[in-house]
């Protein structure tokens, strides 16, 4: 069931609990949009939803919270006990296993598992296929391989549900920023989710429409797209990806090249005691590298000029192996994708400052730990 969205919900309107830690929030949260009493400005076009989220890491946790500070409810289930009761602190409904939380949820039912690719991910949405009912929509928000997305989609239509596959972008940062979404499945069912959507999304912000665009749908400028049937969100993120190892290696390479400018190796009169943090920082401010990345780069050398806090043992989160099979199978050349990849390999052997760079990004945006 839906409720019409206003500025300030009306009482009768589902997530009004969470009110009371809206001004809290604010001060948590300043560049989230709100309104003059403090509370997040609602779409007016949208209407309030009820979402139930499975996994509640560093992501899934997140998304529960940005849906409730716009006015959602969530019923959340993760197999941590505390993972659950901070959720269910801050306005969730916990529940303690799947048939529960579907029971929880009214129809047409939405859950959203946010788990890690593969088995974990497989054995929820069987589960859940037993336990939902026809019309009922299970979102894919993990890092699936797009294949897998085709298939489940074709199992669960027999069963009359739907499946859709959501490429999510924002790491650790989303509930602030917003969340970047690239949405596979058939229409009716995504445009059932766009509130949600909409309100994980980051919106127009202050960037500049792109010259020359007449799109009359703004949902890319608000910074999620339906790019087509199930499998193709995963498929574009997995692409995304891809040029995120390219974009990460050439920054990291670009720096080790500055340290080792000092080296003893070379002619005393062509060495230089060049300075990262303010090169990283000057290069923010103007430059045509100027990116998220560099930010995050900058923020790493602040701290840590050295990158002491990191081996440079570099993982994969296997999109980028798919990213090199996808080229291989529409033979579509991609040299420094996948010289980036197997840069990442050959860390596991022996880690370089380019290597300590790679792993001081990765956590930057994702938190993701070095392999040990």
């Amino acid at each position: 069931m839906h409720h019409r969205r206003a500025i300030l919900p009306s009482p009768s309107c589902k997530g009004t609990d969470v009110l009371p830690r809206l001004t809290k929030q604010h001060a948590r949260y300043p560049s989230m949009r709100w309104t003059a009493s403090g509370a997040p400005f609602y779409d007016l076009r949208s209407t309030f939803m009820q979402l139930g989220i499975i996994g509640l890491g560093r992501m899934g946790g997140n998304i529960a919270r940005r849906l409730m500070l716009d006015g959602h409810t969530t019923v959340v289930y993760d197999r941590d006990e505390a993972s659950r009761s901070a959720l269910a602190n801050e306005g969730s409904t916990a529940v303690a296993d799947l048939a529960e939380l579907v029971s929880a949820l009214e129809k047409p039912r939405a859950v959203w598992v946010m788990l890690p690719a593969g088995a974990p991910t497989e054995d929820t949405i069987q589960t859940l296929s037993q336990l939902l009912e026809a019309d009922d929509v299970i979102i894919d928000g993990g890092n699936t391989f797009y294949k897998d997305d085709i298939r489940r989609a074709q199992e669960l239509s027999e069963k009359g549900l739907h499946y859709v596959d959501v490429g999510t972008s924002g790491g650790v940062w989303g509930l602030e920023r917003g969340y970047c979404m690239m949405i596979g499945g058939d229409v009716a069912a995504v445009e059932r989710l766009d509130p949600l959507f909409a309100s994980l999304a980051p919106g127009l912000g202050s960037i500049e429409r792109t010259r020359g665009r007449t799109s009359t749908d703004d949902r890319a400028e608000r910074g999620y797209i339906h790019s087509g049937p199930a499998g193709s969100g995963h498929f574009v993120k997995m692409i995304h990806n891809g040029i995120e190892y390219g974009m990460m290696q050439a920054f990291a390479e670009g720096f080790d090249l500055l340290k080792q400018k000092n080296s003893e190796h070379l002619p005393a009169e062509q060495r230089f005691d060049l300075n990262t943090a303010d090169i990283a920082e000057v290069w923010r401010r103007g430059s045509v590298v100027s990116s998220w990345l560099l930010d995050l780069t900058a923020d790493a050398l602040a701290t840590d000029p050295q990158l002491d806090a990191f081996s440079g043992s570099v993982a994969d989160s296997g999109e980028g192996r798919w990213t090199i099979e996808a080229a291989i199978e529409q033979a579509v050349p991609v040299p420094v994708l996948s010289s980036a990849l197997f840069a990442r390999f050959r860390s596991r052997q022996t880690s370089s400052y380019a290597d300590k760079m790679l792993s001081a990004m990765r956590f930057g945006f994702g938190g993701h730990k070095e392999p040990k």
